[in-house]
């Protein structure tokens, strides 16, 4: 195998910006307490007077003002427990809000309060504990300084299927309603230095019927909507005596069940049925080898419970992004993360026992090491599938190492994939990247990656297996912000273990935009205007793939209304026709047209929220108009309904072709108390002319004592297929029981 400029570069760079010293901050001490309490949700004990208070300051609507509501906080720890306790009073307590018992609720109509941790103190990436009145757990990491916000494909820096071990306990008083939290050592990584353990703090707490945030430290919303969740804006805490038990988690599980299946055979003459009963166990280990060191391994993986992926209908010519919702790779998964161009990533973990249909194949083990070692934030993971209809038995790898560099927001790492088959190619992937804070709010970002050549024996160490990019970013949404990058992917660039939304591309995109933050004596919270030129050209021809180019502007109230318009100007370059369905193709050709966009939410601290979606104009040769609606209603502490509605309408008259296509989602949730709930998930896609049911009893008494029951169904539509055969009753039906029991060793 060749050595290439980029493995030379590796140690370089590692070697070079490892020596560069990193800036200290202010550090905040927090006591040791040895007194007792009763954990009953009401921190009034003597241990309370011991331990550290914390003053919240008014995020948003008036930042920086005082909060409309009184909050004590107090957060204290001892031997085996971080300990977090707060008080939240009202002027009239009937303004409470208490909405949900869901488990990793994200709706923002309830009243809430928690805590992140930067466990690291790194700047990036933490770790929330959070609430609301009915006590239930609400926990989620946060990747790459909370830049990401959730988006309609799933990708989103506020990853909630993370979870771990803590316990959390609410009460109503006179004045409102208390918190405990006890957050257990174990369950934290973090790095110990002469005896002293440094981590980022933000406390927040959201108060409903004034559509507030209040936060310690003060965060400014300039930084965004996610900005009460930025790492980089949290207060650095110290704690002394402090040890991270190795505690050992054995999970074994239990799954019974029976699938029946009816496949459209290779001739699309007949359907072939199928039945298969499930009886299967394995087990998940996590192991503390140290306080910032952790090994999981999994044997016989099964993820019955995971829910459905949300259907979407593709109206481009490249690949949809699913976002990965399996527990097993969810721990601390950022440090995986390496970032390509828009959506792709080098590493992908649904690539690991899933095909591209999205079809599970069996895990039969595998092992996973994150933490911290010395300076070095590190990840290691190992996968082994099984051969299973038609896909071979294959093996899955990756490394990951990333420190500080120059200041505490500056970064250097690498990463090497590798995806290894019993019947295909092998194929390997590495790179180096890194993200500096050259001066206030101004950052740039690198990254140089390579994949091995088709036959996957060799790195060419030519710029056709090689990506590239670089970008420089002001974050910032008050005043002028922009963000200029440019991206290359070669003709032969293809990360196995990746996902890659576009290929053989290379291109700027350069985004503008000027915001203002009118202050206390205007109804308007933010306003900013926009302006967006990108181009993507064509590796094998330098042909122009596709360019956008054109002005947006919104506007957020502070009572949380939002508004969004954008105009686009566009030039696809089609170089090879294209099927939207099986009736309507797009020709090879060059396309200019004209677009617009209006996106619309209605305050989401309403117990009923809206957000609509519009968009029209021109569409290659033809037109489309596109309208998205998607409430959510919270009936109650038990009850919530959500829908999605998607309906596209693509005309093409020149070519008397047309195509309208439906995607429609409803979902009720149930919720009997804070451990028990059912929920539903029902779905149709006119596209693919199916229809997807969903149905999951969980009840969890405590962290790690899961009892699920899952029915899954796909139905075909009258027009499934068009040959005369009848439609089957289903597609796949599926009836699974799982139970797992966690053992504390």
């Amino acid at each position: 195998m060749k050595r290439t400029f980029i493995l030379k570069l590796i140690p370089l760079v590692l070697c070079v910006f490892g020596s560069i010293i990193v800036f200290g901050q202010d550090v905040i001490q927090i006591a040791k307490n040895d007194g007792t309490l009763n954990f009953d949700g009401v921190p009034d004990e003597a241990f309370w007077l011991k331990a550290r208070q914390f003053e919240l300051i008014m995020h948003i609507p008036n930042f920086e003002a005082a909060p409309s509501e009184d909050t004590k906080t107090y957060i204290s720890y001892d031997d085996n427990f971080l300990w977090v306790g707060a008080f939240l009073n009202y002027k009239n307590p009937e303004n409470i809000v208490s909405t949900s018992k869901k488990r990793d609720e994200k709706s923002k109509n309830p009243d809430s309060f928690g805590i992140l941790l930067d466990t690291y103190d790194d700047n990036e990436n933490a770790l929330a504990f959070c609430t609301m009145p009915a006590g239930q757990r609400i926990d989620f990491a946060v990747s790459n300084d909370a830049q990401m916000m959730p988006s309609i494909y799933g990708a989103s820096s506020l990853n909630y299927s993370w979870n771990t071990f803590w316990d959390v306990k609410t009460a109503r008083t006179a004045t409102g309603w208390a918190v405990e939290m006890r957050i257990p050592f174990s369950s934290l990584r973090f790095q110990e230095v002469n005896g002293r353990v440094q981590m980022g703090l933000l406390i927040n707490r959201g108060v409903s019927h004034n559509n507030e945030v209040d936060t310690y430290p003060a965060t400014d919303p300039k930084y965004g909507r996610l900005a009460s969740n930025k790492p980089s804006l949290a207060q650095t805490i110290e704690l002394s005596g402090v040890e991270s038990k190795k505690t050992v988690y054995v999970a074994p599980y239990i799954t019974t069940g029976v699938e029946r299946t009816n496949d459209l055979n290779e001739d699309e003459t007949a359907f072939d049925s199928s039945k298969d009963n499930k009886l299967t166990g394995g087990v998940d280990i996590k192991y503390s080898l140290t306080s910032n060191l952790t090994m999981d391994l999994t044997f016989n993986t099964d993820f019955a419970q995971v829910e459905a992926d949300d259907e979407q209908v593709n109206l481009t010519r490249y690949a949809l992004f699913f976002p990965e919702k399996r527990m097993f790779f969810q721990e601390r998964s950022s440090i995986f993360d390496y970032k390509l161009s828009g959506p792709s990533k080098l590493f992908y973990s649904r690539r690991i026992g899933l095909d591209e249909d999205g079809c599970l194949t069996p895990i039969l083990g595998g092992a996973r090491l994150t933490g911290r070692v010395g300076k070095w934030d590190m990840g290691f993971m190992d996968m082994q599938t099984q051969k299973n209809n038609g896909n071979p038995s294959e093996n899955f790898g990756v490394l990951r190492f990333r420190r500080q560099v120059i200041n505490t927001n500056s970064y250097v790492g690498a990463i090497i994939t590798s995806r290894v088959g019993a019947d295909i190619n092998d194929s390997y992937s590495y790179g180096v990247d890194g993200i500096f804070r050259i001066f206030g709010d101004d950052y740039i970002e690198a990254g140089v990656a390579q994949t091995t050549d088709p036959e996957g024996t060799d790195f060419s160490g030519g710029i056709e297996n090689t990506f590239y990019r670089a970008s420089w970013q002001r974050r910032s949404e008050e005043g002028f912000a922009y963000d200029l990058s440019y991206a290359y992917t070669g003709e032969n660039f293809d990360p196995q273990v990746g996902f890659l939304s576009k290929y053989a591309t290379k291109g700027p995109r350069l985004k503008f935009q000027y915001g203002w933050l009118p202050g206390a004596g205007s109804k308007l919270f933010k306003y900013s205007i926009d302006g967006t030129f990108y181009e993507s050209y064509r590796v094998t021809d330098g042909g122009l793939d596709t360019g956008m180019y054109g002005p947006g502007f919104s506007l957020n109230t502070k009572k949380g209304w939002f508004v969004n318009l954008d105009l686009n100007y566009r030039i696809e370059g089609v170089d090879e026709e294209f099927e939207l369905d099986d009736n309507v193709v797009v020709p090879a050709d060059k396309y200019k047209t004209y677009t617009s966009r209006m996106t619309f939410m209605s305050p989401v601290s309403k117990p009923l929220s809206t957000t609509v979606m519009m968009s029209g104009g021109q569409f290659y040769d033809g037109n489309n108009v596109t309208a998205t609606v998607e409430p959510i209603y919270n009936l109650s502490a038990s009850l919530q309904l959500s829908a999605y509605y998607n309906f596209s309408h693509v005309v093409f008259a020149n070519r008397n072709q047309e195509m309208n296509a439906h995607v429609g989602r409803l979902k009720f949730l149930y919720m009997y108390n804070t451990k028990l709930s059912f929920s539903s998930f029902l779905q149709y896609n006119s596209v693919n002319n199916v229809t997807v049911a969903n149905f999951r009893l969980r009840y969890n008494p405590k962290e790690g004592n899961d009892l699920y029951v899952v029915y899954n169904e796909i139905r075909p539509t009258s027009d499934y297929v068009d040959n005369g055969l009848d439609e089957p009753q289903f597609l796949n039906r599926i009836f699974q029981v799982k139970y797992v029991y966690t053992f504390q060793l």
